[in-house]
């Protein structure tokens, strides 16, 4: 995965991550962080593979290696993630070798990630949203009782 190592690499990439982590610092809850970011990558990628649905690994990689990126200019300028992340991944991906193709199935789904409206889709989009929101193991989190989202939407056990 030449292009996801580039990803990794690219200075962008790691001052994004840097910012996030600085921005995080004292949060109790789910971060932002590299760790979140390949949870999801491999819980998309089981979901593919069960779904039979063919999409390729760089794809995912890609996304949720980016999909939470400007989590920090959340918190700082109060512009949501979604579209913070949206706005920086074009760059990396096209530094990184995608093609105009790719890098707007990619940032779309980025785009897309927080959108339940999607949830259901069987592609990029929809296994994005539903690998961000299974990543979380809040059965094993110190500060779900506090966490604000709703106990339907807790992962009380794991699944992927």
């Amino acid at each position: 995965m030449e292009r996801i190592d580039a990803i990794l690499q690219h200075p962008l990439f790691g001052y994004h991550v840097r910012a996030n982590q600085a921005a995080e610092a004292s949060r109790r809850f789910c971060c932002h962080n590299m760790e979140h970011f390949l949870d999801v990558a491999r819980i998309a990628m089981v979901m593919n593979l069960e779904e039979g649905l063919g999409i390729p690994r760089e794809w995912i990689y890609g996304a949720a290696l980016l999909h939470d990126l400007g989590r920090h200019i959340q918190y700082e300028k109060g512009i949501p993630h979604e579209i913070s992340s949206a706005e920086i991944a074009p760059e990396i991906l096209k530094e990184c070798g995608f093609d105009d193709k790719e890098t707007d199935v990619i940032v779309d789904a980025i785009l897309n990630h927080r959108n339940s409206e999607i949830q259901n889709q069987s592609n990029l989009r929809g296994i994005l949203y539903r690998a961000d929101k299974a990543s979380r193991a809040c059965f094993a989190c110190g500060a779900e009782a506090e966490c604000n989202w709703k106990d339907g939407k807790k992962n009380l056990s794991i699944k992927y």
